[in-house]
């Protein structure tokens, strides 16, 4: 009873508090905020180790709170189905969450899974990368019952393999109807890998019954879907446009869909009825992929010489080079420099330097410098545009100072579930964050990922321990760049050589029937490496303030 008062109480002060902030710093229109998000998709034979993964960067204005959530029983056989998940402040914060209603659950108890703003991995190792694809407007049905978090939500809750998922998602949204904008989900399991697009079944041209009162049947909200496995030697990525062409209806190892999809889609007048079947253009007007899916596939395979002037590109790629997490990890921090598109590649300097040396000597020299970052704001890219037309040409990079987080999961078959799904989390920037390492067997996180950082500064929220330092050293980039990545590779080496000893200890426990221990090393482990990170990142902070000095 205490405990209960005690979060009311919260929430009644947190509510006055809450009311005065604004809840979005990011202002609607800026182009740079509505590419939202990136997923990376590796299947089990492209992999330098045999693991499947799969991968989601955050890159809006989503919360930045993340919790395990343990297993649950619905014992009424009813499951709620909410609205408004993506900005509340921590968990217990349901000022904006809405019931849209309820859905029948199995009574067996729930798995344990890691939420975020999407929800992302549970305990049997299956995993989801998300990213918005958006698709034709006249296909959403705000009627319908699903977003697309909480049909993530309920896979994880009840599912073990990724066709098992995706075909709970897509009766689901065809059988409550699907509200949310064109969305893409990159599902992972320990053997295989697939890429799922849903959108709502749009509306159908009123009937010439309908015009004359008579009683038609009601064209009720549902879902447009197809999911198509990515080949076990192959790698894909989804970056916010519809990726899926031609549908193979007779192959049903390597495609699902939705049941009515051929029927409704010449209904709606998006496809003739001849011919192949290609389902972004179903969905879509535009070219199925921009930078980011070019750069990904050309680099994972550039012995194919793609072309970014192409009309498509392969639905996926064979990897030149077999695929590790670390080269994920750096896929994820790309600003393409030094390629064609590097935003920053004309806006360089000579300038003339001089050191004194301890003799009284005095060293001078010249170097080129790129003192604009690559995530400079609208503003400055108007004025230098201005200044010369064409000099900061806005392109779409992976790493994204929007970014609210991002991970990496990685499904091994070969090791328990505990230890075999892993989560490479990272607050805030990518190409300015460490990575930290959350197995599946955890059954606690640090008390500030469960604050979210998005609606006004909290010094008790994970991510702005990472945020204060990334901001600051980016006004001064081409001086502070060098520090950040250093400490962000230190981190990074330590852990994949730590969790190997970790992994090692852990196995040893579970085979022992210690369960318990090993849970609390894997507790502790997560713990400490947030603990470490943080650290470092506010050390590093005092250090770049020392740039700002004498100048800024």
């Amino acid at each position: 009873m205490k405990k209960i008062v005690s979060i009311l109480l919260t929430m009644v002060f947190a509510g006055s508090i809450y009311a005065q902030q604004y809840p979005y710093p990011f202002h609607p229109d800026d182009d740079i905020v509505s590419e939202s998000c990136t997923s990376i998709l590796v299947a089990k034979n492209a992999s330098a180790d045999g693991s499947v993964m799969t991968s989601h960067s955050c890159d809006s204005n989503y919360r930045t709170w993340l919790s395990m959530e343990k297993s649950k029983t619905y014992s009424d056989g009813l499951q709620p189905i909410y609205w408004g998940l993506l900005h509340n402040e921590e968990p217990y914060d349901v000022r904006n969450v809405v019931e849209k209603g309820k859905i029948p659950a199995p009574l067996a108890p729930t798995n344990k899974f890691l939420n975020v703003a999407y929800p992302c991995m549970n305990e049997k190792q299956l995993a989801i990368g998300e990213t918005t694809t958006v698709g034709k407007p006249e296909l959403r049905r705000l009627d319908g019952m699903f977003q697309i978090e909480e049909l993530e939500r309920i896979a994880l809750e009840r599912c073990s393999t990724a066709r098992e998922a995706i075909a709970l998602m897509g009766a689901l949204a065809e059988e409550f109807g699907y509200a949310d904008e064109g969305e893409c989900l990159t599902v992972a399991d320990k053997n295989e890998i697939w890429h799922f697009e849903v959108y709502g079944n749009g509306k159908l041209p009123v009937d010439e019954n309908a015009k004359k009162g008579k009683k038609v049947k009601e064209d009720k909200p549902g879902a447009l879907w197809v999911a198509q496995r990515i080949p076990d030697d192959h790698v894909g990525v989804s970056a916010n446009i519809p990726r899926i062409g031609v549908v193979d209806f007779d192959n049903p190892d390597y495609f699902m869909y939705s049941k009515d999809i051929k029927e409704r889609s010449k209904a709606l007048g998006y496809w003739s009825g001849e011919g192949e079947f290609k389902f972004y253009k179903v969905v879509s007007n535009e070219k199925p992929f921009s930078i980011r899916e070019y750069f990904v596939l050309s680099r994972m395979a550039p012995s194919l010489n793609l072309q970014f002037d192409a009309q498509e590109l392969p639905f996926s790629v064979k990897p030149d080079e077999k695929v590790t997490p670390e080269r994920m990890f750096a896929f994820y921090r790309e600003t393409y420099d030094g390629t064609d598109f590097d935003q920053v590649k004309d806006l360089w300097v000579e300038v003339q330097r001089k050191k004194k040396n301890p003799d009284g000597t005095v060293e001078y020299w010249k170097e080129v410098t790129y003192p604009i970052s690559t995530w400079m704001n609208s503003d400055t890219r108007d004025l230098l545009n201005k200044i010369k037309p064409g000099v900061a040409p806005k392109k779409r990079t992976i790493a994204g100072i929007q970014c609210s987080y991002s991970h990496i999961m990685q499904c091994r078959s070969w090791l328990p579930d505990e230890i075999g799904g892993i989560c490479y989390f990272s607050f805030d920037n990518p190409a300015q964050s460490p990575r930290i390492p959350i197995y599946m067997g955890v059954t606690e996180l640090p008390k500030s990922f469960s604050i979210c950082g998005q609606h006004r500064y909290r010094t008790d929220a994970a991510v702005w321990a990472y945020r204060e330092t990334n901001r600051l050293a980016t006004f001064y980039w081409h001086k502070t760049r060098s520090l950040i990545e250093s400490k962000v590779a230190y981190f990074e080496k330590e852990m994949m050589q730590e969790n190997k000893l970790i992994e090692a200890k852990v196995l040893e426990l579970l085979e022992a029937g210690k369960k318990d221990e090993a849970t609390k090393i894997l507790n502790e482990y997560t713990a400490k490496y947030s603990l470490a990170t943080s650290k470092a990142w506010q050390d590093m902070k005092a250090d770049i303030w020392m740039y700002y000095v004498r100048s800024l």
